[in-house]
């Protein structure tokens, strides 16, 4: 099959749209709501989202709001706390269990029947997709455009729910055991500063700080410029300065 120029730069492509897609609508809008956009735009951007193979948004969405409430206890589906690291990065959701969607946790997503529409067909994008590059690449476009830029993408968003509550620093004392990590930022865009997102996770940047890299958040600025998104949620600065817990902490004393 080998390698060439151009499969790798698809590869490259194809990756970089998958970990944005994800990390930017999948997680901080359909989760987390951290801003808005248009009915249109939420449609086209769920068909791409679905083409990195990790199902649909209400999926996605529904079992990403569960973890945020049950956080590393023994009802979190992949908290390495609870359940070891291979079951946190990737054996969870090879349960038959964790296969539907609770809708309890996304009412608010499924009174849109297209999204619904895309959740029992969550098959289609991604083979949609393969046929394209099959047809325009033959084989070798395949593999290297899909199957290896979605193990790559699997990994890293494995790598949240497992390394980025094992390997890191915590700057803010979460009820989880959540952690910031430089270098799952730069391979997910955004998402490393994980004790920054358990600590207020309706916050549209991860990075609180100026030199935490957040690609993500800098992507949706661009769309923000352009008016394909709107309203996008910041932590206020006594958010980010801890001043919450630190008054908390001073009149538990007093």
């Amino acid at each position: 099959m080998g390698v060439s120029a151009p499969a790798i730069y698809v590869c490259i492509a194809s990756y970089c749209v998958s970990v944005f897609v994800l990390t930017g609508f999948y997680h901080r809008f359909f989760s987390h709501r951290t801003f808005k956009t248009s009915r249109a735009f939420q449609f086209f951007i769920s068909v791409i989202g679905m083409c990195a193979a990790q199902r649909s948004p209400l999926w996605w969405a529904a079992h990403h709001r569960s973890h945020h409430r049950y956080s590393d206890t023994v009802q979190d589906k992949h908290s390495p706390k609870q359940h070891g690291f291979i079951r946190s990065h990737w054996g969870w959701f090879l349960e038959d269990r964790n296969f539907g969607v609770n809708e309890d946790y996304v009412k608010d997503l499924i009174k849109f029947p297209e999204l619904v529409f895309l959740n029992r067909f969550d098959f289609l994008p991604p083979l949609i997709y393969m046929c394209l590059l099959y047809y325009f690449g033959g084989l070798q476009m395949l593999v290297w455009g899909f199957f290896v830029s979605t193990v790559l993408v699997y990994q890293v968003t494995f790598a949240i729910n497992s390394v980025a509550h094992l390997v890191g620093t915590r700057r803010y004392n979460t009820t989880d055991t959540s952690r910031n990590n430089w270098w799952l930022a730069i391979l997910t865009f955004g998402e490393g500063w994980h004790n920054n997102h358990h600590h207020w996770p309706s916050s549209v940047k991860q990075g609180f700080r100026f030199y935490e890299i957040d690609i993500t958040y800098y992507l949706l600025r661009v769309l923000q410029s352009v008016g394909l998104i709107w309203d996008l949620r910041l932590p206020p600065p006594e958010v980010i300065n801890d001043t919450i817990e630190l008054n908390r902490q001073t009149a538990a004393q007093n």
